[in-house]
């Protein structure tokens, strides 16, 4: 039996949407649709995507959902007003953090806590390491508390004890206190987003879950109204930053958990079509509108990791895809600072105005506009442009703004906005591979977004990865990983304990109830799923050490033993280094349950009808390209431009080339070489 399923992302730019058909016995249904991102209220982008793609809501089985609303609204500041409930002398911890500076160098940068002072309150109460209650709840001043709060125009609220991971009765206690008083639901616990030790990381991620708690609740109201008022009848799914789904009616519980939602849906998207293709190790690039998050898969699984920082002072400690995101897209911003340098990004043309070729306004250059006065765009196909902006006004913009200050030519402006994005493109790549103990020779590039096509083939060569993977479908990838994420839900229990001290049936237990957990959670959902299974990790140190390791175990019942190799396994491969003298100290343990959905066939992506095309006809024509120096010969290159639909499977040829198709544009430098596989995927052999 046949069922529509429906993807869609927002990113800061465009709001992507794929419609695919699941089951269908003959040539599955599929659509697309990519629209402007509607920046006052993403709603209304999913909707006008909906609408483009031509989707039927009361025919669609399952609709999930990438958001940004919560990353957004942490990194502009738009959250809620969030008040602290805390144990006594305490009150400062997430403004102290871990005394480090906001940059390495230099006596500059500040920092504002989520929570200003004044909202963070002190209650008598105390629990040390070991669990033991040493000072009584004062429940009257939790009450107290809780209506100054209130009166300060507090609407959410967090209770946050030093030691409730080992002891969480009090903040149990003090939840229930303020629940009486507090006049909706947005009171979170600290224990009960991370059962974690350190109380700072604990902290920030509760408080972070309060403050976008609030927003997130309303979005997915105004969202699912919308939605249900149009005729869908099943529950929306949310994408989590830890690559799986949530349901929305329970998401906003633990909004912290959506942070990354957007970048962890393109990894496994990327991991969906590794896996299709027998490719083990990926390094996934992903360059949109506004930044470009880069990832790392390792032996067709995403690497997940829970110390993501999203800026100076605001660690999450929730197990999330390993991404690392810099403010590098195509509507980066490039000028010329005070010291005569030239920058690019983070700030960004966004949506409105967008880049000036799109003709809304925009006045300043930006990566896409280089790529446009290169000739690796072709004007006639950018989407969304309102008002067609001429070459000779966008490079009299290139020669106002950068060339002027620097003595180019706009051509050779445009060539050094290139160059400094793709530095630091390639520095991002470095940070999840290299710094990690992963040589990207080892890896291919999976390159997608509606830009990363644009820049791969010259990051690849920057960094000798030696082949660069092009889906399918570029630009609407991450809209792909939301139809293929299954649920997921993540626990994390601190132990804290040298290995050789540690009661293996307290590990036992832990990880049982740990899965029980989840799988009450996912029966709860009610979502439809084919299976279900328990993923367990534990996160090591070695004693005296602050760093964690996490190591994959391949089971519940694990020993003692069986930690220990795996650390050392872990250790050696990260570091090249043994430390047999010093005991190892479990920390944490993290299940992960999953509930896997019905998948859907990769082939669904590709035209129905059959390609018996040669590479003559998918010639559209020529136009005069700049690459830059080194790649075979630099400079303005007379260079072929091939329709992507109309090339044949299994096409060989060489660069260099521009590849057009509807959601994005390939760049082939001079000397790569380009194959097509059965599964649509281009692979380009990069040159040296």
């Amino acid at each position: 039996m046949s069922a529509v399923v429906v993807g869609v992302d927002v990113g800061g730019t465009f709001t992507d949407l794929i419609l695919m058909e699941r089951g269908a016995e003959g040539p599955p249904r599929l659509g697309v649709a990519k629209v402007p991102t509607t920046v006052e209220n993403q709603a209304f982008g999913v909707l006008a995507a909906l609408e483009a793609a031509g989707a039927e809501l009361p025919a669609v089985a399952e609709l999930v959902h990438g958001t940004t609303t919560t990353t957004n609204a942490l990194l502009e500041r738009k959250v809620a007003k969030v008040g602290l409930i805390t144990t006594a002398g305490f009150r400062d911890v997430l403004e102290l953090g871990r005394r480090t500076r906001p940059q390495p160098y230099g006596m500059t940068g500040g920092f504002e806590p989520l929570i200003p002072r004044e909202l963070r309150l002190e209650v008598a109460e105390r629990v040390d390491a070991d669990g033991e209650v040493l000072i009584p709840l004062d429940e009257a001043a939790v009450a107290a508390a809780c209506r100054r709060l209130l009166d300060a125009g507090c609407e959410a609220l967090v209770v946050h004890f030093l030691h409730s991971y080992r002891h969480p009765e009090h903040e149990r206690r003090a939840g229930e206190i303020a629940r009486q008083i507090w006049p909706n639901d947005y009171v979170t616990l600290g224990h009960a987003i991370l059962s974690e030790f350190r109380e700072y990381e604990r902290g920030t991620t509760a408080a972070i879950n309060a403050a976008v708690q609030p927003v997130l609740d309303r979005y997915l109201k105004r969202l699912t109204g919308e939605l249900t008022q149009r005729g869908y009848k099943r529950d929306l799914l949310l994408m989590q930053g830890n690559g799986g789904t949530v349901a929305a009616a329970i998401a906003a519980e633990e909004a912290v958990k959506t942070v990354m939602s957007g970048p962890a849906s393109g990894v496994m998207a990327a991991a969906f079509t590794a896996r299709a293709c027998g490719v083990g190790n990926l390094i996934t690039y992903d360059m949109g509108g506004t930044s470009t998050d880069v990832g790392l898969i390792r032996e067709g699984v995403p690497q997940v990791s829970s110390e993501l920082e999203l800026e100076y002072g605001l660690p999450i400690h929730v197990p999330m895809v390993d991404v690392h995101t810099i403010g590098a897209g195509g509507g980066s911003l490039a000028s010329v600072d005070e010291a005569g340098l030239l920058q690019v990004g983070p700030e960004s043309a966004g949506a409105t105005p967008g880049p000036i070729c799109y003709g809304r306004g925009g006045t300043r250059p930006t990566i896409t506009d280089a790529n446009l006065l290169l000739g690796r765009l072709d004007p006639g196909r950018l989407l969304s442009v309102e008002s067609p902006v001429s070459l000779d006004d966008l490079k009299a913009a290139f020669e106002r703004e950068i060339g002027s200050r620097l003595g180019l030519a706009p051509d050779e402006a445009a060539a050094a906005v290139l160059r400094i994005a793709n530095d630091k493109m390639a520095g991002a790549i470095r940070m999840v591979s290299l710094s990690r103990g992963h040589d990207p020779r080892d890896f291919a590039l999976f390159a997608f977004g509606g830009a990363g096509p644009l820049h791969a083939t010259a990051l690849a060569r920057e960094l000798a990865i030696p082949k660069v993977l092009i889906p399918a479908r570029p630009g609407i990838t991450n809209a792909l990983g939301c139809i293929v994420a299954d649920l997921r839900h993540d626990y994390v229990r601190t132990l804290n304990k040298p290995l050789p001290a540690v009661e293996m049936a307290e590990v036992h237990a832990v990880f049982a109830e740990q899965t029980a957990e989840g799988l009450a959670t996912i029966e709860r959902e009610g979502v439809a799923v084919e299976e279900t299974r328990a993923l367990h990790f534990a996160d090591m140190q070695f004693l005296g050490q602050t760093h964690l390791l996490t190591v994959a175990l391949d089971g519940p019942e694990v020993t003692r033993e069986v930690l220990h190799e795996a650390f050392a396994k872990a250790y050696w491969q990260r570091f090249a280094v043994e430390l047999p003298e010093i005991r190892p100290v479990l920390v944490n343990l993290h299940t992960a349950v999953i509930g896997r959905r019905p998948s859907v066939a990769i082939e669904a992506l590709l035209p129905a009808e059959k390609r018996e095309t040669t590479i003559e006809a998918a010639l559209i024509g020529r136009r005069p390209v700049w690459f830059a120096a080194g790649a075979n010969g630099g400079g303005w290159q007379e260079t072929p431009v091939y329709a992507r639909e109309a090339l044949p499977f299994a096409a060989l040829f060489a660069g260099p080339a521009i590849v057009q198709q509807l959601d994005t544009t390939l760049v082939v430098e001079p000397g790569d070489h380009i194959e097509i596989d059965v599964y649509g995927n281009i692979i380009v052999q990069v040159g040296r």
